[in-house]
């Protein structure tokens, strides 16, 4: 069985500007990266602002396993499958990958098998620079910061309440919490600081929802830098810093495009997490292709509860566009292990395990009602799932009022999902885009988020920590409190506790602080113990990764 890199590197690439003129795209609109990979230009852009919009289908998830669930490689496959059967012409549009998950404990994250984008040894490394140009901009304003501060401190910034960190694409649990300014006088102020991941910093989830470079600017303006000895907030726009940031942003603010394996367009831009900030793509990237295909298929990161809700809640108001369909990845090895089944275990048959997870799958449907949205499971089959075992999930599925499908993606690209794409076709074909926000932005904060903890998660109630508390006290007095929740939490349940498998009842979410993103426009409150800088695993797929002396790359998945 030939491995990820191995099928990628058996295609052979179109052209760039041969995948653009495909979609309507000239040479002239493109600013080319080699032969493979382009950024779209703001003229071209901006030239499509007149055209109708096509349907956008959001692929979303149950709660993963560590190892993912194959959503990235389902949302490429529908977009390869909806060429193959519709007529209509369809562009994928996801995330790019964290050089931090790459060498940790997932590999590679450009789909897999036969349903990759490509070049996908590029798209997982520097890709167009746009990871390293997010950490130049953060870590910029982070020295102009303290620069500020050695230089007089004319803004009175307390060296003790700084709210800016600085950031690197590596997981790297030794840079949490450091301290700064060591070694005299002449090296600047000695105070506590830390680094995040480079897709947690705030200039990330900025640089996704802006429309264009004006909205950029205008929103790292609005980035509170830390307080005053007063406690008051001190915008980037106080310190007049705003347009050099944004200048390191120019390029990486124009969406990428690149192809899948079977040609088909695709735009990768933007990669914020979904756990700890909004986890969808660029909100231009989306505009983009929603201007230039019939169909466009896009992903949120991990489970409903965190990308999805964040999606509906965040992402289409910002972005102004509306979701037609949701499909959500149901697999039988992560239903395993919702069902009590051990992590090692999860390649053995076990249907009894499968039946007892069948909780989780049960939840995240009734989330998607809450969103009024029309939606299909997609059970993508791995090579060690039985017959059985997959017949559970899809009994399942129409048992309870959805269209469900296996798919196979994989191992067959387009064609391993041509049913599941003719399901979503049907769904949106004669749809009117509709859909519910969960709650109302105006409401009060605490409101918000026991909204999401109750209603998404099915938490019995909030536990505010005394940091917190104290947040949410100063949200509401400088006046951000209407602005929408992005809820950092765990990836691997329901819950903030990542033992708490399958369906969690009665438990509390603990929010231990409340971060203002004024830049975003979102607060985020901190739950469990969810950290915005990730370690290494055991054995990190570093270790798998090399090169030959011809500069052929392996083991990158």
């Amino acid at each position: 069985m030939l491995s990820d890199i191995e099928i990628a590197q058996s295609i052979k690439l179109k052209k760039i500007t041969e995948i653009a003129a495909g979609i309507g795209l000239k040479a002239d609109d493109l600013e080319l990266y080699g032969d493979f990979k382009a950024k779209i230009k703001f003229s071209a852009i901006d030239a499509l602002q007149n055209r109708p919009n096509g349907k956008l289908i959001l692929v979303s998830a149950i709660t993963p396993t560590p190892a993912g669930e194959g959503k990235t490689t389902t949302a490429i496959g529908l977009s390869l499958a909806l060429n193959r059967i519709s007529g209509k012409k369809t562009i994928v549009a996801i995330r790019e990958p964290s050089l931090g998950p790459v060498f940790g404990i997932k590999g590679g994250a450009a789909g897999g098998g036969y349903s990759q984008v490509l070049p996908m040894e590029d798209i997982n490394l520097h890709f167009t620079g746009d990871m390293h140009a997010v950490t130049a901009a953060n870590n910029n304003l982070a020295a102009l910061i303290d620069n500020h501060i050695y230089n007089g401190n004319k803004l009175r910034f307390d060296p003790r309440r700084i709210a800016w960190k600085r950031v690197l694409d590596v997981n790297d649990r030794s840079l949490r919490d450091i301290v700064i300014g060591l070694g005299g006088r002449t090296q600047g102020i000695p105070r506590e600081d830390g680094f995040d991941i480079t897709p947690a910093s705030e200039i990330m989830a900025i640089l996704c929802l802006s429309n264009n470079l004006e909205e950029l600017r205008s929103k790292i303006g609005n980035i509170i830098a830390g307080y005053t000895y007063d406690g008051e907030p001190v915008k980037v726009s106080q310190m007049g810093y705003e347009g050099a940031i944004a200048t390191l942003l120019k390029d990486a603010l124009k969406p990428n495009l690149v192809q899948t394996t079977e040609h088909t367009a695709a735009f990768i831009h933007g990669g914020p997490f979904a756990n700890i900030a909004q986890g969808a793509n660029s909100i231009l990237a989306t505009k983009t292709a929603l201007k230039l295909a019939d169909y466009v298929v896009t992903e949120a990161g991990f489970g409903f509860d965190l990308g999805a809700e964040k999606f509906f809640d965040i992402v289409c108001p910002y972005g102004e566009f509306c979701t037609s369909a949701i499909v959500l990845v149901a697999t039988v090895r992560a239903l395993k292990l919702h069902g009590g089944a051990s992590f090692k275990d999860l390649s053995q048959p076990d249907p009894q395990a499968v039946e007892q997870g069948l909780v989780n799958l049960e939840k995240h449907l009734e989330n998607i009602r809450k969103f009024g949205m029309r939606s299909v499971v997609a059970i993508n089959k791995f090579s060690t799932d039985t017959d059985e075992e997959l017949q559970i999930v899809y009994e399942f599925a129409r048992e309870k009022g959805f269209a469900a499908s296996i798919v196979d993606f994989w191992s067959k690209g387009g064609e391993g999902g041509l049913e599941l794409a003719e399901q979503v076709e049907r769904l949106i074909r004669d749809n009117i885009c509709k859909m519910n926000l969960l709650y109302d932005w105006t409401l009060p904060v605490e409101e918000k988020i026991k909204t999401i903890a109750k209603e998404i998660y099915g938490a019995e109630n909030i536990d505010y920590l005394p940091k917190a508390k104290s947040d949410l006290r100063k949200i509401s007095k400088y006046g951000y409190d209407k602005l929408p929740i992005c809820i950092a939490k765990t990836q691997k349940s329901l819950s903030d506790n990542p033992l708490l498998l399958g369906r969690p009842k009665d438990f509390l979410v603990t929010v231990r602080e409340v971060l203002i993103a004024a830049g975003a426009g979102f607060v985020i409150p901190i739950t469990g113990e969810i950290m915005r800088m990730p370690g290494l695993p055991k054995e990190p797929a570093a270790g798998k990764i090399d090169i030959d002396n011809s500069g052929n790359i392996k083991g990158l998945f």
